[in-house]
């Protein structure tokens, strides 16, 4: 029996996830035989629990092309988190709109959380013994998901860092006298993005790395910044938004899976430089751009998108429910890896942090890192434009 295929993006997008959704649409026309209706869950599990979806076959094939270089989360996102009882009435609502829609085949794109609820629109499936296969298709910028090797948008992400950050420390050893700069990048426990910038040559690279895996000694980075100015001039410290000394947080935002809203840390710091050392300071916070900038993809990073996306599908249609596709590593040069999957279980709620062994004391990362990131930034996209801007997909959001 035919049934309904249903996407859902889930969490902070990336300049790839749209890439995934691309893959899956491809290979899902590949199954007419099992697949009738290939639909879009809007806003994420809000879809499902609204009864808010579109008809993807609606759109134009040009518009479906477009979504390799389209950032953010086409389909519209959440952070909406799931209760842990699978008798709540929320999970009456979902299996409503999967049951009126004929829905067989759910994938489940997005990190930690994400996951999560992939798990369990898995285990409610398996409780009320549906015939719907769950698929979980990994994404984070912050390359912290558990099993797989390496996360679709870290290459990206860690792609557009590297070079934003190596501008910046152009531009900023060109005064014979200078400022100290701190650079806040993505990275809440995990300073996988953060560590990236240990690529750049010696000429271009930031002076300090401090990543959240390890103690942030504020003395020492105080000292440390000092020593630096005093012989050349200038400072460059890059940040991850994660890293803990004290600082007035009252004010921020909490999300639904209790994440305290980040952003400010390097603000924070270039206060307390300014008032302890006398230094003239600028703070620049990367913000969403590192996640959202489609001229600096990674086609390592576009390829594999759209190729787990294509494997879920292969996934779901052969019967597999509760995985999610992984990526394993084979070598590092030539780069070469397989997809695989992984049971969900071990992978939702999970965090990957940068093992010590690819540290190479505080503010150093040793050769294994570079070994493993840089195959991940190779190859460069050709972008469409019109008019001299970047063309993105727009959809119609034909709802069924």
């Amino acid at each position: 029996m035919k049934k309904g295929f249903v996407y859902i993006q889930s969490g902070g997008p990336t300049a790839v996830i749209n890439s995934s959704l691309y893959g899956a649409i491809m290979e899902a026309k590949k199954h007419t035989d099992k697949i009738e209706g290939i639909y879009g869950s809007l806003n994420g599990i809000e879809g499902l629990l609204n009864d808010r979806l579109i008809d993807l076959e609606k759109e134009d094939a040009e518009t479906i092309e477009l979504f390799k270089q389209t950032p953010g989360a086409i389909l519209g996102t959440t952070r909406y988190k799931l209760p842990q009882n699978l008798h709540d009435e929320q999970y009456n609502r979902i299996i409503t709109t999967l049951n009126k829609h004929n829905i067989g085949y759910v994938f489940v794109n997005g990190g930690n959380d994400s996951m999560d609820t992939c798990h369990k629109l898995h285990r409610l499936c398996e409780e009320l013994k549906l015939d719907i296969k769950v698929i979980g298709i990994p994404k984070t910028v912050d390359n912290d998901l558990a099993i797989t090797d390496h996360s679709l948008g870290y290459g990206s992400a860690a792609k557009y860092v590297i070079n934003t950050v190596k501008e910046i420390c152009i531009d900023a050893s060109c005064y014979k006298k200078g400022k100290v700069f701190v650079i806040e990048i993505m990275g809440r426990n995990a300073g996988w993005l953060t560590a990236s910038v240990d690529l750049l040559p010696s000429y271009a690279r930031p002076d300090l790395i401090f990543l959240p895996e390890n103690v942030f000694d504020l003395e020492k980075f105080l000292q440390d910044i000092k020593t630096i100015y005093e012989k050349q001039g200038h400072a460059i410290a890059a940040i991850s938004e994660g890293i803990i000394f004290e600082r007035d947080t009252s004010s921020a935002r909490v999300d639904a899976f209790n994440h305290i809203q980040l952003g400010g840390a390097a603000d924070a710091l270039t206060k307390i430089i300014e008032k302890r050392l006398d230094l003239p300071t600028r703070s620049i916070e990367l913000s969403l751009a590192q996640r959202a900038y489609c001229i600096l993809l990674s086609k390592v990073d576009q390829d594999e998108a759209i190729a787990c996306g294509a494997f879920g599908v292969k996934a779901a249609v052969s019967g597999e429910s509760g995985k999610m596709v992984v990526i394993t590593r084979i070598n590092d040069e030539p780069y070469a890896t397989k997809l695989e999957l992984a049971d969900i279980s071990q992978i939702a709620n999970e965090e990957k942090m940068i093992p010590s062994s690819m540290m190479s004391g505080q503010t150093k990362m040793d050769v294994s890192f570079e070994r493993y990131l840089r195959p991940l930034i190779q190859g460069e996209v050709n972008v469409k434009y019109e008019d001299g801007i970047i063309a993105s997909a727009r959809l119609k959001k034909v709802l069924i």
